[in-house]
């Protein structure tokens, strides 16, 4: 596997969002009922029993999140411990041990510190991208819960999602289920985004940019749009969002839930969002930590493109949201308490 070019041999004005093999991630052991304290390494290759239940029986979770240069060349996290506390209930569900707040906060500063350089420079519209995950490993053949486990943060410098500014794209529904009622459609594991490479491929090749899954039960509602979440703004001036068990419990939803209500004077909903009711929406668009709002032109339903602001143009709302959550990412926009976490240098 290839090392990371130096710093100075990064293009980071053409970054892409792909693998990149640093100098150092953070590694730590459960076993014998406790986490030892982990450690950084340079070792990229994880070294685990081929019985692991990580392989076999999808006993894996994982995290997502970025750090973000400053104008004045500061180095921020955006709401880690939300990650760090969705990541325990994704444990929870899948009985794997939590790996504390405070430690998960504390190993991925590590690692953005130990990697400071690759963070991209303020401007660029790139970040460090930070990845956390556990699994389970072991001897072990049984269903049942592992023996051990392995927590780890690595890192990469990603461009920005947009190149030249963001743009909407179309989507189109898919008779395929994203998560089963009471399944694990609230968690960030492994399975559910390897039953998604199927329908999001028939998706790209049929011309759209990914899937709108509806609700398994009835498939009348809208609960994801691909591996994010989906919003609307309607003509009265709501943010609105699907309600569902089976939803991932987005940060950046939740984020843009507040700004919308905070910032933007609008009414905060979640609820039920029907897929033959697309008229109440004036504008949409998919929420997540790699592209932060990624507004929907249209969405196919039944052969039937409905086109909601534009397909070429981001409609004011989305674009003000847009701009003011990556505003407070990147420490141009001032946060609500609690919301930003400084890495010292």
């Amino acid at each position: 596997m290839a090392k990371a070019p130096a710093p100075s041999e990064i293009d980071w004005q053409n970054l892409g969002f792909e693998y990149m093999d640093l100098p150092y991630r953070f590694l730590a052991h459960y076993k014998d009922g406790k986490w030892d304290d982990g450690t950084l390494t340079e070792d990229a290759t994880l070294h685990i029993s081929e019985g692991s239940t990580g392989l076999h029986y999808g006993q894996a979770d994982f995290e997502g999140l970025k750090a973000y240069r400053t104008k004045n060349g500061d180095i921020q996290l955006f709401r880690p411990d939300q990650n760090a506390a969705r990541m325990q209930k994704s444990c929870e569900r899948l009985l794997m041990p939590a790996f504390p707040t405070d430690k998960f906060i504390n190993a991925v500063k590590s690692v953005v510190k130990a990697n400071a350089d690759y963070v991209p420079p303020y401007g660029t519209g790139g970040t460090l991208y930070l990845r956390p995950l556990m699994i389970g490993v072991g001897g072990n053949i049984g269903v049942h819960p592992a023996p051990e486990y392995l927590f780890t943060v690595f890192a990469m410098p990603v461009g920005a999602y947009y190149k030249g500014g963001v743009k909407p794209t179309n989507f189109t529904t898919s008779y395929y289920d994203r998560a089963a009622p009471h399944g694990t459609g609230q968690s960030k594991v492994g399975g559910n985004y390897g039953g998604s490479l199927l329908p999001g491929d028939e998706a790209h090749k049929a011309g759209f940019s990914d899937v709108i899954y509806l609700d398994p039960a009835t498939h009348t509602k809208i609960e994801e749009a691909g591996s994010a979440n989906f919003f609307g703004v309607t003509k009265d001036n709501e943010f609105v969002t699907p309600k569902s068990d089976s939803i991932l419990p987005s940060i950046t939803k939740y984020s843009l839930l507040y700004l919308a209500e905070h910032n933007l004077g609008m009414k905060p909903v979640q609820g039920d969002v029907f897929i033959d009711d697309l008229d109440r929406f004036t504008e949409a668009g998919a929420m997540g930590t790699a592209a932060v709002i990624a507004p929907i032109g249209g969405i196919e339903y039944k052969d039937q493109l409905h086109v909601f602001y534009s397909e070429t143009e981001v409609g004011p709302v989305t674009q003000k949201l847009y701009d003011t959550l990556t505003g407070i990412q990147f420490g141009d926009v001032e946060a609500p308490e609690g919301w930003i976490q400084k890495v010292e240098l």
